[in-house]
């Protein structure tokens, strides 16, 4: 009798089960599947979006920078990767690396969380004394 083959390690599926181990808090787990997964689809981006995200949820943060930067590079566009990067540098206190990806983002997408994160970067950077707040204006 034909035997289907497996696809308990099929990139695909990985991805789903990772995506729910994240919406459950799980991000250790979600890495788990997430690494062999990437180490079989280098290339594959929504994976390594969840690897992203699995990262900023375990507050690995230079982790998540490092995937997140490099998703930024590849598609400047993609607005989650900008705001999550953006996110990220801000979680970090590099409020003056933070403050070009949220304008961004909030100016591609308009989402009002985008928009109060654009206001709460630049009062931290005011708040912090940078003197590069008035060149990033």
């Amino acid at each position: 009798m034909y035997q289907p083959p497996s696809r308990v390690n099929h990139p695909a599926d990985v991805y789903h089960r990772a995506w729910e181990l994240l919406e459950e808090r799980e991000p250790a787990q979600a890495l788990e599947i997430l690494d062999p997964a990437i180490d079989q689809e280098p290339a594959s981006t929504s994976l390594r979006t969840l690897r992203a995200w699995a990262y900023f949820q375990r507050a690995q943060l230079g982790k998540a920078e490092s995937d997140l930067a490099v998703l930024v590079e590849e598609c400047p566009a993609d607005v989650w990767a900008r705001f999550a990067l953006a996110r990220v540098l801000e979680r970090q206190s590099k409020f003056a690396d933070a403050l070009p990806h949220m304008r961004l983002a909030a100016a591609m997408s308009g989402d009002p969380e985008h928009e109060a994160g654009v206001l709460r970067v630049e009062r931290r950077l005011a708040e912090s004394g940078a003197a590069s707040y008035d060149d990033l204006r």
